[in-house]
């Protein structure tokens, strides 16, 4: 039975920004429905124009794009609360992919209600906008990260980002292991190394006895230490809007 957006589990997490009874049914409203996918299935395509946006409900993925050659290069990961498809209702179509690596619950848009929605709910229409921004502030990061940082930088900087959403969404247990059911080469393809190159990598950062990662579980034993090696500094997640 699909979830009502009052009843939303996402809603009572710190990092999304807390609405009125009026704003929520008022997503609800604009909300078509909820869908069900499984692992490795296609939510968007590159160069497609899908009539629907989503929120991710539940589960994970990730956003990538194709080279002409056929390399892939993973831009982002999807994360529960995470709005899908802007791209397309703003320029026409997608310019990247997005798939999902776990089974995901996704909550439906009609990308038709899409102006007409935000045109009486300006607030939300603002809310959009900030998502941008925030992806935006995301890509100059991981730009920077593999322009100018070392391959084990790279990966302290991925796993601590990685753990710091996860955290925020309350997917880390009281040891502080939290899931992570990427592939070693969903690693490879977002930080910009080969495959033999991330599994030397994480060897490095498990032999420093900093990382442990077995059974789709991370658990990062010195989060100080990882932030050193990473080069940032790493504020609490911020408070998000969610749609």
């Amino acid at each position: 039975m699909p979830t009502r957006c009052l009843a939303c589990p996402l809603r009572k997490k710190d990092m999304f920004a807390k609405l009125g009874r009026e704003d929520v049914e008022a997503i609800q409203r604009f909300k078509a429905g909820e869908m069900q996918i499984e692992p490795g299935t296609a939510i968007l395509l590159e160069g497609s124009n899908s009539p629907q946006l989503y929120t991710a409900l539940s589960g994970l993925g990730l956003r990538y794009k194709t080279l002409p050659d056929g390399r892939r290069q993973v831009i982002n990961l999807v994360f529960p609360g995470d709005f899908l498809g802007l791209q397309a209702g703003l320029m026409g179509k997608m310019r990247h992919s997005v798939e999902a690596t776990t089974a995901m619950t996704l909550c439906v848009f009609d990308r038709a209600e899409f102006f007409r929605f935000f045109r009486s709910h300006t607030e939300r229409a603002f809310d959009i906008t900030w998502l941008a921004a925030v992806e935006e502030h995301f890509l100059g990061e991981a730009l920077a990260s593999l322009g100018q940082r070392s391959a084990t930088s790279r990966m302290a900087w991925a796993l601590l980002k990685i753990w710091h959403r996860m955290n925020g969404l309350g997917l880390c247990d009281a040891s502080g292991r939290c899931p992570l059911p990427y592939r070693q080469q969903d690693l490879a393809d977002a930080l910009g190394l080969s495959l033999v190159h991330t599994n030397k990598t994480l060897a490095k950062l498990r032999e420093r006895q900093l990382v442990s990662w077995s059974g789709g579980m991370l658990r990062l034993t010195d989060l100080r230490a990882l932030t050193d090696l990473a080069g940032a500094e790493f504020e609490s997640e911020i408070v998000r809007p969610l749609i």
